[in-house]
Protein backbone atom coordinates (compact mmCIF):
# COMPACT_ATOMS: atom_id res chain seq x y z
CA UNK A 1 0.00 0.00 0.00
CA UNK A 2 1.30 3.46 -0.96
CA UNK A 3 -0.50 6.61 0.15
CA UNK A 4 0.21 10.19 -0.92
CA UNK A 5 -0.33 12.66 1.93
CA UNK A 6 -0.80 16.41 1.42
CA UNK A 7 -0.59 19.00 4.22
CA UNK A 8 -1.35 22.74 3.90
CA UNK A 9 -3.20 23.72 7.09
CA UNK A 10 -0.82 26.49 8.22
CA UNK A 11 2.45 27.69 6.68
CA UNK A 12 4.04 24.46 5.45
CA UNK A 13 3.24 23.08 2.01
CA UNK A 14 4.13 19.43 2.41
CA UNK A 15 3.61 16.06 0.76
CA UNK A 16 4.92 12.54 1.29
CA UNK A 17 4.49 9.00 0.06
CA UNK A 18 4.32 6.40 2.83
CA UNK A 19 3.85 2.63 2.65
CA UNK A 20 1.57 0.50 4.77
CA UNK A 21 4.51 -0.77 6.80
CA UNK A 22 5.62 2.78 7.65
CA UNK A 23 8.40 3.32 5.12
CA UNK A 24 8.78 6.90 3.91
CA UNK A 25 9.41 6.66 0.17
CA UNK A 26 9.75 10.42 -0.21
CA UNK A 27 8.74 13.70 1.39
CA UNK A 28 8.86 17.36 0.45
CA UNK A 29 8.25 20.39 2.67
CA UNK A 30 8.31 24.05 1.64
CA UNK A 31 8.53 26.36 4.65
CA UNK A 32 7.54 30.03 4.67
CA UNK A 33 9.73 31.45 7.46
CA UNK A 34 11.21 34.19 5.30
CA UNK A 35 7.74 35.33 4.20
CA UNK A 36 6.27 35.70 7.69
CA UNK A 37 9.16 36.67 9.98
CA UNK A 38 8.89 40.38 9.17
CA UNK A 39 5.23 40.30 10.27
CA UNK A 40 6.03 38.61 13.60
CA UNK A 41 3.70 35.68 12.88
CA UNK A 42 1.79 33.79 10.22
CA UNK A 43 -0.28 35.98 7.88
CA UNK A 44 -3.13 33.77 6.53
CA UNK A 45 -3.45 35.50 3.16
CA UNK A 46 0.26 35.35 2.46
CA UNK A 47 0.35 31.71 3.56
CA UNK A 48 -2.45 30.81 1.14
CA UNK A 49 -0.64 32.56 -1.73
CA UNK A 50 2.50 30.56 -0.98
CA UNK A 51 0.53 27.31 -0.91
CA UNK A 52 -0.88 28.12 -4.35
CA UNK A 53 2.62 28.67 -5.68
CA UNK A 54 4.19 25.68 -3.98
CA UNK A 55 1.74 22.82 -4.11
CA UNK A 56 2.12 21.76 -7.78
CA UNK A 57 5.88 21.40 -7.47
CA UNK A 58 5.69 19.87 -3.99
CA UNK A 59 3.43 17.06 -5.22
CA UNK A 60 5.43 16.61 -8.43
CA UNK A 61 8.76 16.45 -6.57
CA UNK A 62 7.41 14.04 -3.97
CA UNK A 63 6.31 11.56 -6.62
CA UNK A 64 9.52 12.01 -8.61
CA UNK A 65 11.77 11.42 -5.59
CA UNK A 66 9.90 8.17 -4.90
CA UNK A 67 10.30 7.16 -8.58
CA UNK A 68 6.53 6.86 -8.80
CA UNK A 69 3.69 8.32 -10.83
CA UNK A 70 0.19 9.02 -9.61
CA UNK A 71 -0.87 5.66 -11.09
CA UNK A 72 1.35 3.90 -8.51
CA UNK A 73 -0.48 5.55 -5.61
CA UNK A 74 -3.23 3.54 -3.87
CA UNK A 75 -4.96 6.44 -2.10
CA UNK A 76 -4.64 10.17 -1.44
CA UNK A 77 -4.89 11.63 2.06
CA UNK A 78 -5.20 15.36 2.71
CA UNK A 79 -5.61 17.62 5.71
CA UNK A 80 -9.28 18.62 5.92
CA UNK A 81 -8.98 20.66 9.10
CA UNK A 82 -8.62 22.30 11.46
CA UNK A 83 -6.52 25.12 10.10
CA UNK A 84 -6.49 28.27 7.98
CA UNK A 85 -9.26 28.23 5.36
CA UNK A 86 -7.04 29.51 2.54
CA UNK A 87 -4.38 26.88 3.00
CA UNK A 88 -6.85 24.05 3.58
CA UNK A 89 -8.71 24.98 0.39
CA UNK A 90 -5.53 24.80 -1.68
CA UNK A 91 -4.55 21.37 -0.36
CA UNK A 92 -8.06 19.96 -0.65
CA UNK A 93 -8.49 21.21 -4.20
CA UNK A 94 -5.24 19.54 -5.27
CA UNK A 95 -6.00 16.25 -3.52
CA UNK A 96 -9.63 16.04 -4.63
CA UNK A 97 -8.74 16.75 -8.23
CA UNK A 98 -5.95 14.18 -8.30
CA UNK A 99 -8.10 11.55 -6.61
CA UNK A 100 -11.16 12.12 -8.78
CA UNK A 101 -9.33 12.30 -12.12
CA UNK A 102 -7.27 9.19 -11.37
CA UNK A 103 -10.05 7.31 -9.56
CA UNK A 104 -8.17 7.03 -6.27
CA UNK A 105 -9.72 6.72 -2.80
CA UNK A 106 -9.75 10.04 -0.91
CA UNK A 107 -9.20 10.33 2.85
CA UNK A 108 -9.84 13.63 4.62
CA UNK A 109 -7.59 13.78 7.67
CA UNK A 110 -8.00 15.62 10.95
CA UNK A 111 -4.70 17.44 11.48
CA UNK A 112 -4.54 16.69 15.21
CA UNK A 113 -5.45 13.02 14.80
CA UNK A 114 -2.54 12.80 12.35
CA UNK A 115 -0.20 14.17 15.03
CA UNK A 116 -1.61 11.71 17.58
CA UNK A 117 -1.24 8.68 15.29
CA UNK A 118 2.24 9.59 14.07
CA UNK A 119 3.86 7.76 17.00
CA UNK A 120 2.29 4.50 15.82
CA UNK A 121 4.35 4.66 12.64
CA UNK A 122 7.67 5.24 14.39
CA UNK A 123 7.15 3.16 17.55
CA UNK A 124 5.08 0.23 18.79
CA UNK A 125 2.13 2.03 20.39
CA UNK A 126 -1.04 0.10 21.13
CA UNK A 127 -4.48 1.56 21.78
CA UNK A 128 -5.57 3.00 24.11
CA UNK A 129 -3.08 5.69 25.07
CA UNK A 130 -2.95 9.22 26.47
CA UNK A 131 -1.78 11.98 24.14
CA UNK A 132 -0.60 15.54 24.67
CA UNK A 133 -0.88 17.49 21.44
CA UNK A 134 1.18 20.65 21.67
CA UNK A 135 1.61 22.87 18.65
CA UNK A 136 1.36 26.42 17.39
CA UNK A 137 -2.40 26.17 17.04
CA UNK A 138 -3.45 23.69 19.70
CA UNK A 139 -2.72 22.43 23.18
CA UNK A 140 -4.88 19.55 24.36
CA UNK A 141 -4.83 16.22 26.13
CA UNK A 142 -6.90 13.33 24.82
CA UNK A 143 -7.61 9.71 25.61
CA UNK A 144 -7.08 7.90 22.30
CA UNK A 145 -9.37 4.86 22.17
CA UNK A 146 -8.52 4.02 18.56
CA UNK A 147 -8.55 5.44 15.07
CA UNK A 148 -11.37 7.99 14.76
CA UNK A 149 -12.26 7.81 18.47
CA UNK A 150 -10.87 10.28 20.98
CA UNK A 151 -12.07 11.74 24.27
CA UNK A 152 -10.97 15.30 25.00
CA UNK A 153 -9.66 15.76 28.55
CA UNK A 154 -8.07 19.21 28.68
CA UNK A 155 -7.51 22.08 26.28
CA UNK A 156 -6.15 25.59 26.38
CA UNK A 157 -8.43 28.35 27.60
CA UNK A 158 -6.56 30.98 25.57
CA UNK A 159 -3.23 30.72 23.74
CA UNK A 160 -1.69 27.44 22.66
CA UNK A 161 1.75 26.68 24.07
CA UNK A 162 3.29 27.02 20.63
CA UNK A 163 1.65 30.39 20.12
CA UNK A 164 2.98 31.51 23.52
CA UNK A 165 6.52 30.46 22.59
CA UNK A 166 6.25 32.35 19.31
CA UNK A 167 4.85 35.51 20.89
CA UNK A 168 7.41 35.55 23.69
CA UNK A 169 10.15 35.15 21.10
CA UNK A 170 8.75 38.24 19.38
CA UNK A 171 8.59 40.15 22.70
CA UNK A 172 12.27 39.35 23.25
CA UNK A 173 13.28 40.29 19.69
CA UNK A 174 14.70 36.83 19.02
CA UNK A 175 15.46 36.27 15.31
CA UNK A 176 13.75 33.22 13.81
CA UNK A 177 15.70 30.12 12.89
CA UNK A 178 15.33 29.40 9.17
CA UNK A 179 15.94 25.67 8.83
CA UNK A 180 14.41 22.75 6.97
CA UNK A 181 13.67 21.05 10.31
CA UNK A 182 13.32 22.71 13.70
CA UNK A 183 13.03 26.31 12.55
CA UNK A 184 10.86 29.29 13.47
CA UNK A 185 10.52 31.55 16.53
CA UNK A 186 9.83 28.79 19.07
CA UNK A 187 13.02 26.94 18.17
CA UNK A 188 14.92 30.22 18.39
CA UNK A 189 13.62 30.82 21.93
CA UNK A 190 14.61 27.30 22.96
CA UNK A 191 18.14 27.86 21.65
CA UNK A 192 18.51 31.17 23.49
CA UNK A 193 17.10 29.68 26.71
CA UNK A 194 20.07 27.32 26.83
CA UNK A 195 22.22 30.36 27.66
CA UNK A 196 19.91 31.63 30.39
CA UNK A 197 19.36 31.38 34.14
CA UNK A 198 15.71 30.45 34.72
CA UNK A 199 15.87 31.41 38.40
CA UNK A 200 16.71 35.06 37.75
CA UNK A 201 13.23 36.00 36.48
CA UNK A 202 11.11 33.30 38.15
CA UNK A 203 7.51 33.25 36.93
CA UNK A 204 4.31 31.92 38.55
CA UNK A 205 2.95 28.66 37.13
CA UNK A 206 -0.45 29.35 35.48
CA UNK A 207 -3.66 27.95 36.96
CA UNK A 208 -1.92 26.94 40.17
CA UNK A 209 -4.48 28.50 42.50
CA UNK A 210 -7.11 26.54 44.42
CA UNK A 211 -10.00 27.25 42.02
CA UNK A 212 -8.16 26.14 38.88
CA UNK A 213 -5.42 23.82 40.12
CA UNK A 214 -7.59 20.71 39.64
CA UNK A 215 -8.64 21.55 36.10
CA UNK A 216 -6.79 19.70 33.31
CA UNK A 217 -7.09 22.78 31.08
CA UNK A 218 -4.12 24.92 30.10
CA UNK A 219 -3.56 28.68 30.00
CA UNK A 220 -0.57 30.53 28.59
CA UNK A 221 -1.80 34.10 28.13
CA UNK A 222 -0.72 35.08 31.65
CA UNK A 223 2.85 33.95 31.01
CA UNK A 224 2.93 35.96 27.81
CA UNK A 225 1.66 39.03 29.66
CA UNK A 226 4.24 38.52 32.41
CA UNK A 227 7.04 38.63 29.84
CA UNK A 228 5.62 41.78 28.30
CA UNK A 229 5.63 43.49 31.69
CA UNK A 230 9.21 42.39 32.29
CA UNK A 231 10.24 44.40 29.23
CA UNK A 232 9.27 47.54 31.14
CA UNK A 233 10.72 46.47 34.50
CA UNK A 234 13.86 47.85 36.05
CA UNK A 235 16.74 45.44 35.81
CA UNK A 236 15.81 44.19 32.35
CA UNK A 237 17.45 45.49 29.19
CA UNK A 238 15.99 44.23 25.92
CA UNK A 239 19.29 45.00 24.20
CA UNK A 240 21.22 42.74 26.58
CA UNK A 241 21.49 39.18 25.27
CA UNK A 242 21.92 37.69 28.76
CA UNK A 243 18.77 39.41 30.02
CA UNK A 244 16.82 38.04 27.09
CA UNK A 245 18.28 34.57 27.60
CA UNK A 246 17.36 34.60 31.29
CA UNK A 247 13.75 35.55 30.52
CA UNK A 248 13.56 32.94 27.76
CA UNK A 249 14.81 30.28 30.19
CA UNK A 250 12.35 31.35 32.89
CA UNK A 251 9.43 31.32 30.47
CA UNK A 252 10.34 27.92 29.05
CA UNK A 253 10.86 26.35 32.49
CA UNK A 254 7.49 27.63 33.71
CA UNK A 255 5.68 26.55 30.55
CA UNK A 256 7.10 23.02 30.91
CA UNK A 257 6.01 22.84 34.56
CA UNK A 258 2.52 23.90 33.55
CA UNK A 259 2.37 21.32 30.75
CA UNK A 260 3.54 18.58 33.11
CA UNK A 261 1.11 19.45 35.92
CA UNK A 262 -1.92 19.51 33.64
CA UNK A 263 -0.87 16.40 31.76
CA UNK A 264 -0.55 14.61 35.10
CA UNK A 265 -4.19 15.45 35.82
CA UNK A 266 -5.13 14.20 32.35
CA UNK A 267 -3.42 10.85 32.99
CA UNK A 268 -5.47 10.34 36.14
CA UNK A 269 -8.71 11.20 34.33
CA UNK A 270 -7.80 8.97 31.42
CA UNK A 271 -7.78 5.94 33.74
CA UNK A 272 -11.47 6.50 34.48
CA UNK A 273 -12.34 7.28 30.85
CA UNK A 274 -10.55 4.24 29.44
CA UNK A 275 -11.31 1.89 32.31
CA UNK A 276 -7.70 0.79 32.42
CA UNK A 277 -4.25 2.10 33.21
CA UNK A 278 -2.81 3.52 29.97
CA UNK A 279 0.68 2.27 29.27
CA UNK A 280 1.85 5.04 26.96
CA UNK A 281 1.99 8.83 26.96
CA UNK A 282 2.38 10.15 23.43
CA UNK A 283 3.55 13.73 22.98
CA UNK A 284 3.32 15.14 19.48
CA UNK A 285 2.97 18.43 17.61
CA UNK A 286 5.64 21.02 16.90
CA UNK A 287 6.34 21.82 20.56
CA UNK A 288 7.27 18.17 21.12
CA UNK A 289 10.53 19.01 19.31
CA UNK A 290 11.55 21.07 22.34
CA UNK A 291 14.06 19.12 24.41
CA UNK A 292 13.07 20.79 27.70
CA UNK A 293 9.45 19.80 27.07
CA UNK A 294 10.50 16.22 26.34
CA UNK A 295 12.63 16.04 29.48
CA UNK A 296 9.83 17.36 31.70
CA UNK A 297 7.30 14.91 30.30
CA UNK A 298 9.77 12.02 30.44
CA UNK A 299 10.01 12.57 34.19
CA UNK A 300 6.22 12.69 34.42
CA UNK A 301 5.79 9.45 32.47
CA UNK A 302 8.29 7.71 34.75
CA UNK A 303 6.33 8.83 37.82
CA UNK A 304 3.21 7.19 36.36
CA UNK A 305 5.10 4.09 35.15
CA UNK A 306 4.26 4.88 31.55
CA UNK A 307 6.38 4.91 28.42
CA UNK A 308 6.88 8.33 26.86
CA UNK A 309 6.77 8.20 23.07
CA UNK A 310 7.58 11.19 20.89
CA UNK A 311 7.95 10.96 17.11
CA UNK A 312 11.34 12.07 15.76
CA UNK A 313 11.57 15.89 15.82
CA UNK A 314 11.24 16.21 12.03
CA UNK A 315 7.92 14.33 12.25
CA UNK A 316 6.55 16.41 15.15
CA UNK A 317 6.23 19.59 13.11
CA UNK A 318 3.65 19.75 10.31
CA UNK A 319 4.56 17.37 7.50
CA UNK A 320 3.12 15.23 4.75
CA UNK A 321 4.25 11.96 6.36
CA UNK A 322 1.80 12.26 9.24
CA UNK A 323 -1.08 12.92 6.84
CA UNK A 324 -0.16 9.92 4.69
CA UNK A 325 0.17 7.68 7.76
CA UNK A 326 -3.17 8.85 9.21
CA UNK A 327 -4.64 8.12 5.78
CA UNK A 328 -3.27 4.57 5.98
CA UNK A 329 -4.72 4.07 9.47
CA UNK A 330 -8.12 5.35 8.33
CA UNK A 331 -8.03 3.41 5.05
CA UNK A 332 -7.51 0.18 7.00
CA UNK A 333 -10.65 0.99 8.96
CA UNK A 334 -12.63 1.69 5.79
CA UNK A 335 -12.90 5.41 6.59
CA UNK A 336 -13.00 6.98 3.11
CA UNK A 337 -14.50 10.28 1.99
CA UNK A 338 -16.39 11.49 -1.08
CA UNK A 339 -14.72 13.86 -3.56
CA UNK A 340 -17.17 16.56 -2.45
CA UNK A 341 -15.74 17.07 1.07
CA UNK A 342 -14.94 20.62 2.17
CA UNK A 343 -12.53 22.03 4.75
CA UNK A 344 -13.46 22.34 8.43
CA UNK A 345 -11.75 25.35 9.97
CA UNK A 346 -12.64 24.55 13.60
CA UNK A 347 -12.96 20.86 14.25
CA UNK A 348 -12.86 19.47 17.80
CA UNK A 349 -11.02 16.16 17.76
CA UNK A 350 -13.66 14.39 19.84
CA UNK A 351 -16.28 15.10 17.14
CA UNK A 352 -14.62 12.77 14.63
CA UNK A 353 -16.52 9.63 15.63
CA UNK A 354 -19.85 11.44 15.87
CA UNK A 355 -19.45 12.89 12.38
CA UNK A 356 -18.86 9.40 11.00
CA UNK A 357 -21.82 7.99 12.95
CA UNK A 358 -24.12 10.66 11.47
CA UNK A 359 -22.84 10.04 7.94
CA UNK A 360 -23.63 6.33 8.29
Amino acid sequence: MRVLGIESSCDDTAAAVVTGDGRILSETNRHQYSVHEAHGGIVPGLAADQHLRNIPEVVRDTLAHANLTIHDIDAIAVTRGPGMPGGLTVGLAAAKTLACVHNKPLIGVHHMEAHALMARMTHTVNFPFVCLLASGGHTLTVAVHGVNEHTLIGSTRDDSVGEAFDKVARELNIPWINAQHGGGPGAALEALALEGDAARFAMPVPMDKTDSARSPDFSFSGLKTHVRRLREAAGFNIQDRQDRADVAAAFQTTAVRHLAKKTALAIVRARDILGTQPQTLVVSGGVACNQAVRAGLEALAMQHKMALVCPPPQLCTDNGVMIAWAGIERLRCGLLDPYSIDFIQRWPLDQLKHMRDRSE
